[in-house]
């Protein structure tokens, strides 16, 4: 069910869902989708606040749009390679994050759980939101917790 489709590679809509192709990943795809989200996350963070939080803004409601269109053309609700909502959700966990291979990997490691962990309120998200906007909205949830922690960490250091 989680095969990639050949579309990914056809279809510009499939390719951005599924992460630039990261998605496609037969093993792990949503953390093969954060890591590609990495090096776009180092290019970001050298903008200004405002203009890194405006990406950010712009390419979730642009992933609600990218989602649900992939989700339909693929008959599979958050098909497992679609990993749009994973770059959303990283780059909202390292919002005002100093730009350092240890604040990349320790934001990395804190989305990752919080998005397979799935606490309070991200689970029943995931669960009852549907379409494009329950795609991206768990990984935002994720993101938001993963980005309060780390912020948290970063304090007491």
């Amino acid at each position: 069910m989680n095969k990639a489709p050949a579309s990914v590679w056809r279809n510009p809509v499939h390719f951005l869902a599924f992460g630039l192709g990261s998605g496609a990943s037969p093993k792990a795809p949503g953390t093969a989708g954060t890591l590609a989200a990495v090096p776009l996350w180092y290019l970001m963070a050298q903008t200004p606040l405002t203009i890194y939080l405006l990406l950010v803004l712009v390419a979730f409601v642009i992933g609600i749009w990218l989602c649900g269109r992939t989700s339909r053309d693929l008959g599979v609700h958050d098909h497992g390679g679609i990993v749009w909502d994973e770059f959303v959700g990283y780059w909202i966990t390292m919002i005002a994050v100093p730009v350092d291979w240890i604040w990349a990997l320790a934001g990395f490691i804190l989305f990752r759980l919080f998005d397979i962990w799935k606490p309070w309120p991200i689970g029943p998200v995931d669960r009852h939101v549907h379409g494009g906007l329950g795609i991206m909205l768990d990984d935002v949830l994720a993101g938001i917790m993963a980005a309060l922690v780390l912020q948290g960490i970063i304090w007491l250091f």
